[in-house]
């Protein structure tokens, strides 16, 4: 038997699925306001820290460098263990692309039952890994683990950029289009998985997704310029367009027909497949106590709403560019070959955070 033979079920390990795990946006809000203030106003040097709900840390340590410092980990999301960890590696890396950032380092993050799940099935989560930031040209320099009654794996990295080239989630201005990179649906067609209800094809479409590196994307935004940019994870399509529009002081308008899905996707939604992520990325997005103004989610069923909430893992990016450059974005991801390519909504003035959607 082969270790990816091995008969261990990852997922029946798991309380949740991938980043549909991360606490909600309302309760990381309660979190950070129980915080003492960081005492970062000090350095000037913190070029990107508490003050934003950006996706990795920048500090700058010469004219012409700053570094990118992210971390990202979570429970199994499939029941492979080379493509776990596969999928978390794409996805911690993710974070330095949507900073614009090029990945130079980075450290493994294990947590793993030592009496419940082998070591060889661990060795084949940390090949996966390996074999990912080999692909974006970084290095695996060492990591740490503990002994953990619930495996998770993900990675931290250390990235760098132009101090000037860094792109943050908060310059968007008011006319600038919404551009993803990647089609939705992952965090229902991972609780299909969990439950044990996912076809072989669909588990196959949806690693495809969750391991294809953003770096195409990024490299597409890089040659024609965007405003504001961020990827597309946890707290859902809606959870991260918010955070762009919130950070930028602007309102928002999205399509729902324009948003690229995977096949079956919205179908598995209505079947009940829905994340317990998802719920809580809606109910927050739908609170008017949660200190944002709530979705106007128009003439949307349910279900719909669900999709637009539903929790990413190892999502695609999210860019806000000035209308004129739009069609030359789209033509460059397509040039890039991202897996998706799709003009989604645009900003407009308004209330920030504030989102209409239409059919």
């Amino acid at each position: 038997m082969t270790p990816s033979d091995h008969p261990v079920r990852l997922t029946d390990y798991s309380h949740g699925a991938g980043c549909a795990c991360k606490l909600s946006p309302a309760d990381l809000r309660t979190v950070l306001g129980m915080m003492q203030a960081p005492n970062v106003a000090s350095d000037p040097n913190l070029l990107v820290g508490f003050d934003k709900s950006d996706d990795a840390a920048v500090y700058q340590v010469r004219d012409d460098l700053a570094i990118v410092v992210t971390t990202d980990f979570f429970t199994p999301i499939v029941d492979d263990a080379y493509d776990w960890g596969r999928i978390a590696a794409t996805n911690a890396l993710s974070d330095i692309y949507a900073m614009g950032a090029d990945p130079l380092l980075a450290l493994n993050l294990v947590a793993w039952p030592r009496e419940g799940i082998s070591f060889e099935v661990l060795a084949r989560v940390l090949d996966g890994g390996g074999d990912v930031v080999r692909e974006a040209g970084a290095l695996i320099g060492g990591g740490h683990s503990i002994d953990d009654t619930e495996p998770k794996y993900g990675l931290a990295v250390v990235g760098t950029a132009h101090p000037e080239s860094i792109w943050r989630n908060s310059g968007a201005q008011i006319g600038d289009v919404l551009v993803l990179t990647k089609p939705i649906g992952l965090g229902a067609i991972s609780t299909a998985i969990k439950r044990g209800a996912a076809s072989a094809s669909l588990i196959e479409t949806a690693v495809t997704v969750m391991t294809t590196l953003n770096a195409s994307g990024r490299d597409a935004a890089r040659a024609v310029g965007v405003n504001a940019a961020t990827d597309v994870t946890g707290f859902g399509l809606l959870g991260h367009a918010r955070e762009i529009l919130s950070g930028s002081g602007l309102a928002g308008e999205i399509q729902f027909q324009t948003v690229p899905a995977i096949d079956g996707a919205l179908e598995l939604i209505s079947a009940g497949m829905v994340a317990g992520g998802t719920q809580r990325n809606h109910a927050y997005l739908s609170d008017l106590e949660s200190g944002l103004p709530s979705i106007n989610w128009g003439s949307l069923s349910e279900d719909q709403q669900f999709f637009l909430a539903d929790a990413q893992t190892s999502g695609g990016l999210l860019f806000a560019v000035e209308p004129d450059r739009a069609n030359a974005l789209i033509a460059a991801l397509k040039e890039h070959g991202t897996l998706a390519a799709a003009i989604i909504g645009k900003c407009v003035a308004g209330e920030a955070g504030a989102i209409s959607i239409t059919e």
